[in-house]
């Protein structure tokens, strides 16, 4: 408990230097959203007329779903903003008290249950973000697409265990 107070406390104690910071990540998430829309409206632009029988090549799940999965990660952003960081969403939030923060809200099971599906599609969005990105850029090369797969996985993996290893223990009892 009192790692991980001192821990947020130690964050917050950059001052100007975590303004910075924010203001880069919301930088990067503003031009990630304007990309993103600017692709999606290119890609459909490229093709005026539908066909008339389509029939696409097998499409993973993550690609599907990526242009609905942007759009509720932004809003558990902001939710996750306004709960832990504001405070206005936690019925008994403690400024500067983070651990308890945070266990009495993944006690609420439907609490702990948005942020670990939440997470779940951060973790597909990412997969196929990363997957993709070697695609966009022109490194897509067969001899290197397993690696690329695993690569992603492996990322995606590892970002989504950790992000809902919180919630999974608290809702477990292993942190109280």
């Amino acid at each position: 408990e009192e790692v991980y107070n001192a821990y947020a406390h130690k964050i917050q104690s950059l001052g100007p230097l975590l303004w910075v910071v924010r203001a880069v990540l919301l930088s990067i998430v503003a031009v990630h959203i304007v990309v993103a829309v600017q692709l999606w409206l290119r890609n459909r632009r490229s093709r005026p007329l539908k066909y008339k029988v389509f029939n696409p090549p097998a499409v993973d799940y993550a690609a599907k779903t990526m242009i609905l999965s942007g759009p509720i990660i932004a809003l558990f952003i902001i939710y996750h903003l306004l709960h832990f960081t504001v405070g206005n969403v936690l019925h008994d939030f403690i400024r500067g008290d983070v651990y308890h923060n945070v266990v009495s809200s993944f006690q609420v099971w439907w609490v702990a249950g948005f942020y670990i599906l939440a997470n779940l599609l951060l973790a597909i969005h990412l997969y196929h973000g990363l997957w993709s990105v070697f695609q966009s850029f022109g490194w897509d090369h067969p001899r290197f697409g397993g690696g690329r797969r695993l690569m992603a996985v492996a990322f995606a993996v590892v970002i989504g265990a950790g992000n809902i290893s919180m919630p999974l223990a608290v809702l477990a009892g292993v942190v109280r």
